[in-house]
């Protein structure tokens, strides 16, 4: 499912509310749509297990039960795991980090070693400036504000990343890229990226809780 991009789950969400007939409110004008809001979703290439979206119904309905219809009516690989009514606010502000895990394959013992270094030398780091191609053209950005905290477990061959959500959205695949400019012998094959977490985040702890509680 990694490989879905933001639009393929929208269109497969769209026809899951149909299926699953939830009474959904639309848009009007000529080409009304279903009011549903999305918020940081998961960069195209990388799994989660934590995205979230909001949908306005046209009744009050049993949470619940449109968690367990919604999960019945999705594809396989797409998973409703919980499902409240929504808080007053906007649900991105409630999105302030996340929790990524990232593990490279097949490294042998030096190519381990080398991820240790690239990410100390990044968090030894004032500043770790990338460059991005963006819709309005290539655009420069900090990376290491936006690590809140990272480490590696498996002797190198796993990093976790809290990472800050700012604007422009720093992505896991910035911080490699950062860190491959600090130490250029870092491992070329892209890890395994999946999203573990995200919401709330506490500064001091640097914990992400859920937005949801």
């Amino acid at each position: 499912m990694r490989f879905s991009s933001t639009r393929d789950f929208q269109r497969a969400l769209e026809r899951a509310l149909r299926r699953a007939g939830v009474p959904m409110a639309y848009s009007g004008g000529f080409h009304p749509h279903p009011k549903i809001s999305y918020a940081n979703a998961a960069p195209t290439g990388t799994a989660s297990e934590a995205e979230f979206f909001e949908i306005s119904l046209t009744r009050r309905v049993d949470p619940a039960a449109v968690a367990a219809a919604l999960d019945q009516a999705l594809p396989p690989g797409i998973d409703i795991l919980e499902a409240v009514e929504a808080e007053p606010g906007a649900l991105a502000d409630r999105l302030q980090g996340s929790v990524w895990q990232l593990t490279f394959r097949d490294l042998d013992d030096a190519a381990a070693a080398e991820v240790d270094r690239a990410l100390a030398a990044l968090l030894a780091a004032d500043v770790a400036e990338v460059t991005r191609m963006t819709k309005t053209g290539p655009r420069t950005f900090d990376t290491r504000s936006a690590v809140v905290r990272a480490a590696t477990t498996d002797g190198g061959r796993q990093v976790e990343l809290v990472l800050r959500h700012t604007t422009p959205a720093v992505r896991p695949d910035d911080v490699l890229n950062a860190m491959r400019t600090l130490a250029p012998s870092l491992p070329v094959d892209p890890p395994l990226t999946v999203r573990i977490v995200q919401g709330l985040l506490d500064e001091d702890s640097a914990e992400v809780r859920d937005p949801l509680a």
